[in-house]
């Protein structure tokens, strides 16, 4: 046993000292709410989202990637389809601040130091927990509780990105989060003493959407699986 951990250390060891490619640079783009508030749409991007990236590329297939994004999260029941909803003209306007990591894994090698120019559709998961702001409503205005929750999520995205410049991968994506908090529409207030004021379906937790762009600038050691 001691010398297969030896053995599990060493190789990743050499992995660190050789295979290290960084990404660094930005996100930015919109934000969506899919809850008790707002339109239906899964992808409608109505208030901005600007955040940092930062990703380890691993091999060509896959790289560990983290991530903080910024939004100003809005839902406007008026923007919605359902009749019930128009009639009830809710709407909110609230901070959002998600620390996301997990794995990224390409369709297509993504081999950035072969000299050509690359792109490929990619996924992303992993765990990520938004900071938001507690509130809730009372007759049909937004009101706040003074205090802000931490909710994990899963965040599950669909992107392409291709390098086109040396040293610069340009990316879109959408990506979507399942949370573990019906909180972060004010449909279920944190406070006790507002449980009164909760409506909508508790069985179905939040879900918000981040669509836009990445630029992202690769530096380090050129990684022993690109050496020919």
């Amino acid at each position: 046993m001691r010398h297969l951990i030896i053995l599990i250390i060493s190789i990743l060891s050499i992995n660190l000292n050789y295979s290290q490619i960084n990404e660094i640079g930005v996100f930015v783009g919109g934000s969506n709410l899919i809850g008790d508030v707002g339109a239906t749409n899964y992808i409608s991007p109505n208030a901005p989202t600007l955040g940092l990236l930062y990703k380890w590329n691993a091999s060509k297939r896959h790289s560990w990637r983290a991530s903080v994004i910024y939004s100003d999260l809005k839902a406007y029941d008026s923007k919605s389809d359902d009749p019930r909803r128009l009639e009830r003209d809710y709407s909110f306007d609230s901070n959002l601040f998600e620390i996301s990591a997990g794995l990224e894994f390409t369709f297509m090698d993504f081999n950035l130091h072969s000299g050509e120019k690359v792109f490929t559709p990619y996924i992303y998961s992993g765990i990520s927990s938004a900071r938001h702001n507690d509130f809730y409503f009372v007759n049909g205005v937004q009101t706040p509780e003074n205090t802000s929750s931490w909710s994990f999520g899963i965040p599950m995205v669909l992107g392409i990105k291709g390098s086109f410049i040396e040293g610069i991968v340009l990316g879109i994506e959408v990506g979507a989060r399942y949370t573990f908090s019906d909180s972060i529409d004010g449909s279920l207030p944190k406070n006790d003493s507002n449980q009164e004021f909760r409506f909508g379906n508790v069985n179905n937790t939040d879900w918000y959407v981040f669509s836009g762009l990445t630029l992202t600038y690769t530096f380090g050691e050129n990684p022993c699986y690109c050496v020919e």
